[in-house]
């Protein structure tokens, strides 16, 4: 099959195919390919309550379900379809090399039967980073919508783009969320244009290296048709644009928070404006939004608004739509999100800062801030994200498994900075996190919970740990009243 064909040249019928994982990706796989008349065998790791019930669903319509075992290769399995987090280096990935079997994750599939409806297949703006993907994907959706096109947000933002093609709704065009794990198993995937927003060395256990998390994320550009969007700031996405290969015409776009050159889109005099998609980009620019029309409009947020606004651009989306769609968009939860202000004290939620990255971004928008750090250190150091932000620190309250980590940091690079180590690792720290920066904050401080780590040492998910801040900071707005 070759890489732009899609499924209407695929016979299905008879064709065993192997499902890797149930869940998000797995069981609409699985039901997609039964459809089409795909002999079709689920594989699992897990045999718990949830999985079973999965299974018992999924084997009422004829589907063979196997739990507990996803690391042998079924017998005679021509393809393998998998869900994004399953490493390359399983066992049954292994085996299917070895058998000559081609692995297709999600995006995969649902590229190669984008046109099973019989429509002509939505174009597809791929957006993809170490951090920004979902902010900018939604607000790139929004200028979209304000563009009256029928859209959607979709991908590994939570909504199934296999739903997404093979549903009833007819689209103009797709705002594509694409992690790295989706990326490593979507060889034919060809975006109309795609945008990396930045890389930062994330998920490497998965990868192995930074070079292949790198060259993985840098699959976005293959094929491109009209826009590669780069961060001007971040030479890495640049070096990936230079080595795709893209269809002819196809451009380089970068994105600045500066003043922008031809075939750029930047800030000036707090104008966002596009010196790419324009008559003469030597000579002219067109002014697109205010940095106003941005929310939050904190610098990493007005970068993830440039590339949403390149890659709509590049759809032929006009300046006016730019605007509307952006002063539309709100940003999800828990991700630099004002709480409250209490006693001339801002409260800012950025629990999504769950790496040094996403946190070096969120501290560089305040000028003055009591910071709440630490979780799960997944491998991280902290040096150059505390050498960075130490003129910005009033003080540091340190929770979690990892906090050793940062205080050690913060000794060797901002000694004078106050710190407290909550030597409390239970959900009820946030609330005693909150009151100790509390005591530490000055008018006009920002508290800012960005942790620079994962949650799961002390809350569920990021969201119940940027719920329990929230909920403490409202507490104490109520008690002040």
């Amino acid at each position: 099959m070759g890489s732009q064909e899609v499924s209407s040249t695929v016979d299905w019928q008879g064709k065993h195919v192997t499902v890797a994982g149930l869940g998000v990706s797995g069981i609409p796989a699985a039901r997609a390919l039964h459809e089409r008349g795909a002999l079709v065998t689920v594989v699992n790791d897990g045999d718990d309550e949830r999985a079973r019930a999965q299974a018992a669903e999924l084997e009422a319509l004829g589907i063979t379900v196997r739990l507990g075992d996803g690391a042998t290769l079924p017998p005679s399995t021509e393809l393998v379809v998998t869900a994004p987090g399953w490493q390359p280096d399983k066992p049954l990935f292994l085996a299917a090399a070895e058998a000559g079997v081609p692995v297709w994750g999600d995006v995969e599939l649902a590229w190669r039967l984008r046109g099973d409806s019989g429509r002509e297949p939505a174009p597809w703006l791929a957006v993809t980073g170490t951090n920004g993907k979902t902010t900018t994907v939604r607000m790139l959706a929004s200028i979209l919508e304000a563009a009256g096109l029928r859209t959607a947000a979709v991908g590994n933002i939570g909504v199934s783009l296999l739903d997404a093609v093979l549903g009833e709704t007819e689209y103009d065009v797709l705002a594509v969320e694409l992690s790295s794990y989706q990326l490593h198993w979507a060889p034919s995937l060809r975006a109309h244009s795609a945008a990396v927003l930045n890389l930062a060395p994330d998920h490497l256990d998965w990868h192995g290296s930074m070079a292949a998390y790198a060259a993985d994320k840098g699959r976005v550009y293959e094929g491109n048709k009209v826009a590669c969007v780069y961060n001007a700031a971040d030479p890495a996405t640049e070096d990936l644009v230079r080595e795709a290969d893209v269809e002819e015409g196809c451009r380089a776009i970068g994105f600045t928070l500066g003043a922008p050159g031809p075939s750029q889109l930047g800030v000036v005099d707090g104008i966002l404006v596009d010196r790419a998609f324009v008559a003469n980009r030597q000579k002219q620019a067109q002014e697109l939004a205010e940095v106003t029309d941005v929310n939050p409009p904190a610098p990493h947020n007005i970068a993830n608004a440039l590339a949403a606004a390149a890659l709509a651009r590049a759809f032929g989306v006009a300046p006016a739509a730019v605007r509307d769609g952006l002063r539309a968009f709100r940003p999800d939860a828990h991700r630099i999100e004002h709480v409250a202000d209490i006693d001339k004290v801002r409260y800012v939620d950025d629990s999504k800062a769950t790496n040094t990255h996403a946190t070096e971004a969120s501290l560089a928008a305040y000028e003055s801030i009591v910071w709440i750090a630490g979780g799960l250190a997944k491998g991280a150091t902290f040096d150059e994200l505390v050498t960075g932000a130490a003129k910005r620190l009033r003080g540091v309250v340190l929770i979690g498994a990892d906090r050793a980590l940062i205080r050690e940091a913060l000794t060797r690079h901002a000694p004078e900075v106050p710190v407290v180590d909550l030597d409390r690792t239970d959900t009820g720290a946030m609330s005693e996190a909150v009151a100790r920066a509390a005591e530490l904050a000055r008018p006009g401080d920002t508290v800012l919970l960005a942790p620079a780590c994962a949650s799961m040492d002390m809350f569920t998910n990021y969201n119940k740990r940027g719920e329990a801040f929230a909920d403490a900071v409202r507490a104490r707005a109520d008690e002040s009243a």
